[in-house]
C-alpha cells in the first residue's frame, strides 16, 4: 500500500468518525463504534413528484384481539388507549380498520352481529364502536374502515355476494352514525376474492343512501382484482383504492415488496391492507421495513398491520400479535411493544394528505442490504419528514442530506428507534437536533434502527406503566346481572357463536347469558358449535358450576381446564366438556385441537326438556373429572390429557340456549395433580418456550420472552414430567443421555426420558440422564435453543418457576 493510500485511508476514516460525533455546531452524540461505509448523498427535494400518503394503522378484528380491552380496568385501559390512539404520544395510528361481526370466528374469536336475524337489530353490540369512539376521542382526524369476515346464515340464505349482504353493511353503516362515526372505508369480503357485480351494487347502494363519500376498497385479497378494474369501467368507477394482504410475503422480512403491472397502471391508490401477523415485539424488523419498502417497491401508500393489540388469552391463536400485548384484565398488565415505536416513526412525523417525494426515497446507496428510505413533505408545502431504517445494515454509514425544492431549510430533529435492543429506553428516543447549513446536514445512522429526520415538533413518548402479571384467582362468579343488554360478560370471549346479556327466560328474572345465533353463519374459517371462553389458563383443580335453559331442543355444554384453541383446520380445542341434551343424555366428553372427541363417560337422567332452568358443574382434581346434574353426581372420568385450562359454554349448532349464575371454585389436586407455571431461566429471564406454539412431536424447546402463553406453561405432575397442552411432556429427544441431546415436546408416555427432577439449587435434571437442562452455549437471546448438558453450575442451567 503507498503512503499516498494510507493517507487516503485514514483521512476517510476519521472523516466517517467525526460525521457521527459532530451532528450540528454545537451538538456533539458519541454513536460511531466503528468506520462508517463511504457516505451516501440524499436530496430532500420538496419539487418532487410522488403519491399521496394514507397513513399507517391497524386492524381490530379478524377474531377477537381486542376482546379484553374493554375489561381493563381504569387508569391502565386508557393508557393502553393512549399508546394506540393519541397523537404525539404512543403509536399514534392513522387508521383503524375493524371487523364487521358476522357470529363466526374469524382467527381469534368471533365477534357479534349487529343483525343475528333478518328482523333483528341492536346497534351497541360488541366493542368495535366502543373501541372506534375511543380512537376518535383520542384522535378526530383517524380514518375509519369497515370489513367483513363472516356473516350471518341468513345473509343470502348462505351466499354473501347478495342484495342482503349490500343492505346489512348499509345498516352497519347506520349503526356507525349513530354512534356519531363516519366511515372513511369500506371492504367486501376479507381474503375471499370478489364479486365484480356486488361492489358496482355496492356503490349505487352507497351513493344512493348518503354515503357516497364511503370509499370502496377491494378486495383485501390479492392482487387479481387489478386485471379486472383495468378492463371493466364500470367496476373501476365503483372501486377507489385496490387493497391487498401480505404484499412483501406473508410474515415474512418484508424486505421486499410486489405489486403487478395492472395495479400500478389502475390509477388507483395502493394499499397494503393488511401486514404483519407478527409478534408485538419480534415483528419490528419486519415492519420497519415494511413501511417505507411498501411505497419504494410499490408505491404503497397505506401499511395496515394485523392486529392493533393481542388483548385475548395467550390459548388462543396468535395471542402475542400486534402493537401491544393486553391478556390479564384481572390484573391490569399490559405491555407496549417494540411494533408500536417502530410505527411511531413514521405516524408521529406525518399524516394522511401528505406526499411522498420519489426522487427522495429509496435504498440508501443503492443497495437494499443498507437500508431504505423516505420522505413525505407537509401539506403546509415546507415541513417535511424523513424515515430511514437500516434492518439490515452491517456497520454505520454517514447520510449527506440536501434540503432544496422549497422545503425548510430550518432545524432538523433526529428521532430513532434501536429496533435490535430488549431496553425500553432505546425505543422513540428524541436523539438530536441538526442545525443545516445551507440546507445541507449529514447523520451516521447505525445498524438495525429506525431514524426520523423531521422539521415538525411536537412527539413524545408516553410514560405510562401497567403493573406485573398475575394469576386470576379463585373463587370467581357472576350472575350476570348489572349488564346492559346486547354487551358481552366480563371476560366472556367468544370463539363461535353470539354470547352476549340478555333479560332472563323461564320465569327468571335479572339477565343471563344468551348464545344469539339461531343458525350456521357464513364463516371465514372451519365451523364448529358455538362456544365462548373465560378464566386464567393456569387454572388446574376447580369446579365450576352454572344454571343452563334450554330454548329448544338440542344439547349445552359446560367446558373445563379448556386450553389450546385450534386455529386451521378442525379448529378444535383442547378441552373436557359436559354435555346435557334436552332429553336428559349426557356424556362427560374429551376434544382436542385435531377435532377429535371422545366420550370418557355417559349415561342418561331426569330430561332436562326446554324453558326451564338446571344447574350443570364440572369437578376437577388431578386426573378425575365428575360430573353434576342438578346437585346430583351423574358420572365421573379418569383422565389426565388436560392438566389446566379455561372454563366455558358451548351449544349445539343454532342452540339459542341461556347461561346463569357462573361459578368457579378452587379445589385440590388429588392423584396425578400438579402446579403449573412458567420456566424461567435465571441467565435470560425467558421463559422455556415451544416456538411458534408448534405442537408438532420432536419441536426443540427454546428461550423467549415470557407472554404468558400456553406454550410457555409447565405442568409439573406427581409422576415427575413437565407438560405443556396438558398431553405433551419435556423430552430428552431419542431417549438420548449424552451432552448435546436436544430436549423437545414429545406425547407423554411415562418413559424415563421424560421425568425431570427440580432440584433446591435451581437445576433441572433428566432422570434417565442425570444431565441438566441447558441453554445451548450458554445463549440468552430469545430463540435459543434448549439440550441436556453435563451440570456445571453455569447460570444457563438454573431456572426458577414463575
Amino acid at each position: 500500500m503507498s503512503a499516498f493510500s494510507r493517507l487516503l485511508r485514514r483521512l476517510r476514516t476519521w472523516t466517517a468518525v467525526l460525521a457521527g460525533l459532530v451532528l450540528a455546531a454545537g451538538a456533539i452524540v458519541a454513536t460511531v463504534a466503528e468506520p462508517a461505509h463511504a457516505a451516501t448523498s440524499i436530496t430532500i427535494n420538496g419539487s418532487s413528484t410522488g403519491r399521496t400518503f394514507d397513513g399507517v394503522g391497524a386492524i381490530s378484528g379478524g377474531g377477537g384481539n381486542s376482546r379484553l380491552l374493554i375489561d381493563y380496568p381504569e387508569p391502565e385501559r386508557s393508557q393502553i388507549l393512549d399508546y394506540l390512539f393519541r397523537p404525539d404520544y404512543g403509536a399514534s395510528l392513522q387508521i383503524l380498520k375493524a371487523e364487521i361481526g358476522g357470529d363466526t370466528n374469524s382467527t381469534s374469536g368471533a365477534e357479534p352481529s349487529h343483525e343475528h336475524t333478518r328482523s333483528d337489530l341492536n346497534c351497541n353490540r360488541g366493542y368495535e364502536w366502543w373501541l372506534m369512539e375511543q380512537a376518535k376521542a383520542r384522535n378526530p382526524n383517524i380514518k375509519l374502515y369497515g370489513l367483513a369476515w363472516g356473516a350471518p346464515g341468513w345473509i343470502g340464505n348462505g351466499n354473501f355476494w347478495s342484495t342482503d349482504m349490500i343492505n346489512y353493511l348499509v345498516s352497519w353503516l347506520g349503526c356507525a352514525k349513530g354512534h356519531g362515526l363516519a366511515i372513511d372505508y369500506l371492504g367486501g369480503w376479507n381474503e375471499r376474492g370478489y364479486n365484480v357485480s356486488w361492489y358496482e351494487q355496492l356503490r349505487s347502494a352507497l351513493n344512493s343512501n348518503g354515503y357516497g363519500s364511503v370509499k370502496i376498497v377491494a378486495a383485501d385479497s390479492d392482487w387479481t382484482v387489478a386485471n379486472d378494474v383495468d378492463s371493466n369501467p364500470a367496476f373501476a368507477s365503483s372501486v377507489d383504492i385496490l387493497g391487498t394482504h401480505y404484499p412483501c410475503g406473508y410474515r415474512s422480512a418484508q424486505s421486499s415488496c410486489t405489486v403487478p403491472a395492472a395495479a400500478t397502471s389502475s390509477g388507483k391508490q395502493l394499499w397494503a391492507s393488511e401486514n404483519g401477523s407478527d409478534d408485538y415485539n419480534a415483528g419490528a424488523n419486519a415492519m420497519a421495513r415494511g413501511i417505507n419498502r411498501g411505497y419504494i417497491d410499490g408505491r404503497m401508500t397505506a401499511y395496515i398491520n394485523w392486529p392493533v393489540v393481542a388483548a385475548i388469552t395467550p390459548n388462543l391463536p396468535y395471542p402475542t400479535m400486534g402493537l401491544a400485548l393486553a391478556s390479564q384484565p384481572w390484573s391490569g398488565a399490559y405491555s407496549i411493544g417494540k411494533n408500536a415505536w417502530v410505527m411511531a416513526q413514521t405516524s408521529q412525523f406525518t399524516a394522511p394528505g401528505w406526499q411522498y417525494l420519489d426522487s427522495s426515497s429509496g435504498y440508501i446507496g443503492g443497495n437494499r442490504g443498507n437500508g431504505s428510505y423516505v420522505s413525505l413533505k407537509s401539506t403546509n408545502k415546507t415541513d417535511y419528514s424523513t424515515v430511514i431504517e437500516t434492518m439490515d445494515a452491517s456497520s454505520a454509514q454517514t447520510l449527506n442530506f440536501n434540503v432544496t425544492g422549497g422545503l425548510s431549510t430550518g432545524t432538523v430533529h433526529v428521532w430513532s428507534t434501536n429496533v435490535n435492543s430488549s431496553n425500553p429506553a432505546d425505543y422513540f428516543v428524541h436523539a438530536a437536533d441538526i442545525t443545516p447549513s445551507g440546507g445541507a446536514f449529514s447523520l451516521t445512522v447505525q445498524p438495525g434502527r429506525v431514524y426520523t429526520v423531521t422539521t415538525t415538533t411536537g412527539q413524545g413518548k408516553g410514560t405510562a406503566a401497567g403493573p406485573s402479571q398475575a394469576p386470576m384467582s379463585l373463587p370467581y362468579s357472576d350472575s350476570f346481572d348489572g349488564y346492559t343488554p346486547g354487551t358481552e360478560a366480563k371476560y366472556l370471549m367468544d370463539w363461535q357463536g353470539a354470547f352476549e346479556e340478555v333479560a332472563c327466560g323461564g320465569g327468571r328474572g335479572g339477565n343471563c347469558v344468551r348464545q344469539m345465533s339461531p343458525q350456521a353463519p357464513i364463516t371465514w374459517d372451519t365451523l364448529s358449535d358455538p362456544h365462548a371462553l373465560l378464566g386464567d389458563v393456569n387454572w388446574s383443580n376447580y369446579t365450576v358450576s352454572s344454571d343452563v335453559l334450554l330454548e329448544e331442543s338440542g344439547y349445552a355444554e359446560l367446558l373445563g381446564r379448556a386450553n389450546t384453541q385450534g386455529y386451521t383446520g378442525s379448529a378444535g380445542l383442547n378441552a373436557y366438556h359436559l354435555r346435557v341434551s334436552d332429553t336428559g343424555a349426557w356424556s362427560i366428553l374429551s376434544s382436542n385441537t385435531n377435532g377429535n372427541v371422545s366420550t370418557l363417560a355417559h349415561g342418561t337422567t331426569a330430561a332436562l326438556g326446554t324453558n326451564r332452568w338446571h344447574t350443570l358443574a364440572l369437578t376437577f382434581s388431578g386426573n378425575t373429572v365428575t360430573a353434576v346434574v342438578d346437585g346430583a353426581t351423574v358420572g365421573s372420568a379418569t383422565d389426565y390429557t388436560f392438566a389446566g385450562g379455561q372454563v366455558g359454554y358451548a351449544t349445539s349448532q343454532g342452540e339459542t340456549a341461556q347461561f346463569d349464575n357462573l361459578s368457579i371454585t378452587p379445589g385440590s389436586g388429588g392423584t396425578g395433580g400438579g402446579t403449573t407455571s412458567t420456566i424461567v431461566g435465571a441467565a435470560s429471564g425467558r421463559c422455556v418456550d415451544v416456538p411458534n406454539q408448534s405442537q408438532t412431536a420432536g419441536t426443540q424447546v427454546e428461550l423467549w420472552d415470557c407472554n404468558g402463553g400456553t406454550n410457555q406453561q409447565w405442568t409439573s405432575t406427581s409422576a415427575g414430567e413437565l407438560r405443556v397442552y396438558g398431553g405433551d411432556c419435556l423430552d430428552a429427544a431419542g431417549q438420548g443421555t449424552t451432552a448435546g441431546t436436544k430436549v423437545d415436546i414429545w406425547t407423554c408416555d411415562g418413559g424415563a426420558n421424560q421425568k425431570w427432577t427440580l432440584n433446591a439449587d435451581g437445576t433441572v435434571t433428566g432422570v434417565q440422564s442425570g444431565l441438566c437442562l441447558d441453554a445451548t452455549g450458554g445463549g440468552t437471546a430469545n430463540g435459543t435453543l434448549l439440550e441436556l448438558w453435563t451440570c456445571n453450575g453455569g447460570s444457563n442451567q438454573k431456572w426458577t418457576r414463575g
